[in-house]
């Protein structure tokens, strides 16, 4: 398969993952800038006209003060 050029290497296909779910691959670039891995956990929220896709950060535990 050809690689892409450089003007089109942000658009994306939407493909069929199993019998339910879909999903978009990303350029690795994109996640080597990010920081993000293989299996990390994302939020995703959506927005009027898409989609924010960030990063799940466990909530720290409050220090109970004396």
């Amino acid at each position: 398969m050809p690689r892409r050029k450089i003007k089109d290497e942000n658009i994306r296909k939407i493909a069929k993952i199993g019998n339910y779910s879909l999903g978009i691959t990303f350029p690795r670039s994109v996640l080597a800038s990010l920081g993000w891995k293989n299996k990390q956990k994302v939020i995703i929220k959506r927005v009027p006209r898409g989609l924010i896709i960030t990063d799940f950060r466990s909530p720290k535990k409050k220090k109970k003060s004396t």
